[in-house]
């Protein structure tokens, strides 16, 4: 019980010992187990033949979740002018590729394009799901093929309308609506006006 207006009081709670409890209690059936599951959710990226590692790369533009791929295979990759040249495979709650070895299982939902007329230029096509114990890991191992310097990466995701935070009201939006973040580095005009404070950015394109 407090003493005075604006004491701290920490309340009792036994979430640090049942931790401890738990990470005493843990047999080596429980760790290989846990070693299995860590195992199972490594991500995998997948290059064809073709593909040099560190791939040279200029342009790279990646579009997370549903609503960016389906943009993107509507206005760009709806051409000859692609072809596929790698995969990223993954196993969580909400997504699960193939256990193939084959370089590009017909059931990922994340692929690699390069464009045939300029082979510096790479698209991804990730409407799958990535967890967050996956993401560095994603992040990791597909900057990890390529070179970084002169890279320039854009991301194209998307978000409800309702978590949009503005003075005027949502209903009043016309939506889609576009809008940009960008870093320091990046010295060209933006197409877009940008994402006003204290709109974030989650996930995967946050990462």
């Amino acid at each position: 019980m407090a003493t005075f207006f604006g004491e701290v009081v920490v309340a009792p709670s036994r979430a640090g010992l049942d931790e401890e409890e738990e990470a005493r209690e843990e047999t080596p059936e429980d760790r290989e187990i846990r070693r299995e599951i860590e195992k199972k959710r490594e991500v995998d990226v997948l290059w064809s033949g073709g593909a040099q590692q560190p791939l040279v790369c200029s342009r790279f533009v990646v579009a997370i979740g549903r609503n960016a791929a389906a943009f993107l295979s509507s206005f760009i990759l709806d051409s000859v002018c692609w072809e596929v040249v790698g995969v990223v495979k993954l196993w969580n709650e909400w997504c699960k590729t193939s256990s193939t070895t084959n370089v590009l299982p017909t059931d990922s939902f994340c692929l690699f394009y390069r464009l045939i007329s300029d082979p510096t230029v790479l698209l991804c096509q990730c409407s799958c799901y990535v967890a967050e114990d996956q993401q560095f890991q994603w992040l990791e191992k597909v900057f990890g093929s390529m070179q970084k310097k002169g890279l320039q990466v854009t991301i194209l995701s998307t978000c409800p309308v309702a978590d949009y935070k503005t003075q005027e009201s949502t209903l009043t939006l016309v939506s889609p609506f576009l809008k940009a973040l960008k870093t320091k580095e990046f010295q060209e005009q933006v197409c877009c006006p940008l994402l006003e404070q204290p709109n974030i950015v989650r996930d995967l394109p946050a990462a």
